[in-house]
């Protein structure tokens, strides 16, 4: 660690560095808002969470919180242990302690999407184990626009092209927050750098055989194009505030749509067939979601495809995310699939 790296005082919040100050004091802000005695930090390693994990220290200088910090380790590689326990290392030389979870199932296919559904899973049951309420990650702008142009890719609604939320629910008791969405990369790898000294690469961020990849490899021709991400960021959030317009009307007709009773969720028919595709896809998520206590959307194209046999005269039944669709006395019902 060089000379500049170790004089970095985070008990005074970044004082020495404005640019790095004003991030700490955006941050501090976020999480004043928020005000919660416990989170949990969802730790990698790379410069993101790294930066995420110098701004809750030097955040427990100025106000009585604490944090946890939790590493997931997939063993996709050989090497995934050993690097794991050098940014524990690493991190309990700032008397930051981490606690590495294995995860032991194997993934077979679509490794990113699966790797993401374990890792929250785990995440979620350590909250709730320690009644944390809040997880924080360190998902930044660049992750956010990548997000926006994956989904672009996929032809994403309105819901989908919003990209992350900066606070959602993951279960009933856990909320997911991202405080630095709005933080640019390079000024984290500058934190992780100045309080660390370093920080760890992933040799799966340059796997091209990901989608996120290839559209990280975008970035520097969109930019040389003129197309910069700051200017795609702020179409992000324009689309955001459209998005919770919309929401706050669908709020009101699914409330007098849906129906549960019991097991069972009960949508009127004839009014459903009346609504355009992108309520219905709202509609079906949000079926899905009351029925089994779910908080992601499903993909559009499967929702879709419901669609299009739910418009058919002769639907009967059809199974789309662990739930039974079928047709009942002019409602479309809902029952969860038994295994």
């Amino acid at each position: 660690m060089s000379k500049k790296n170790s004089s970095v005082n985070l008990k005074n919040g970044f004082k020495d560095f404005n640019d790095l100050s004003s991030v700490f004091l955006n941050f501090k802000k976020k999480l004043d808002f928020i005000n919660k005695k416990k989170y949990l930090v969802a730790l990698s390693g790379g410069p993101d969470s790294l930066a995420l994990v110098a701004l809750t220290k030097a955040y427990t200088y100025q106000k009585k919180v604490k944090f946890y910090y939790v590493l997931i380790d997939h063993k996709i590689r050989k090497e995934s242990s050993k690097e794991a326990r050098k940014v524990k290392n690493l991190l309990k030389k700032k008397n930051i302690n981490v606690k590495i979870f294995l995860n032991k199932k194997k993934i077979i296919k679509n490794f990113q999407a699966e790797a993401r559904n374990i890792r929250y899973k785990i995440l979620v049951n350590y909250c709730k184990k320690n009644k944390i309420k809040v997880l924080l990650t360190g998902h930044n702008l660049e992750d956010q626009v990548e997000t926006f142009l994956i989904r672009l890719s996929r032809g994403s609604g309105l819901k989908g092209l919003s990209a992350m939320r900066s606070i959602s629910k993951i279960d009933s008791n856990v909320s997911l927050y991202r405080p630095l969405l709005e933080i640019k990369k390079k000024i984290l790898i500058k934190i992780s750098k100045n309080v660390f000294g370093k920080y760890f690469k992933d040799p799966s961020n340059k796997d091209i055989k990901y989608l996120r990849t290839k559209v990280r490899n975008l970035k520097k021709h969109l930019e040389a194009s003129g197309i910069k991400y700051d200017q795609i960021f702020k179409s992000i959030q324009n689309l955001s505030l459209s998005k919770t317009t919309l929401e706050e009307y669908w709020s009101k007709i699914f409330k007098d749509l849906i129906k549960k009773r019991k097991k069972l969720i009960f949508i009127n028919y004839k009014k459903y067939k009346e609504l355009n595709k992108e309520t219905k896809i709202a509609l079906i998520n949000e079926s899905i979601k009351q029925l089994k206590n779910n908080y992601y959307d499903l993909r559009s194209k499967k929702v879709e495809n419901l669609i299009k046999n739910l418009d058919k005269k002769n639907f009967k039944r059809m199974t789309l995310g662990g739930c039974i669709f079928f047709n009942k006395n002019d409602n479309l019902c809902l029952e969860v699939e038994k295994l």
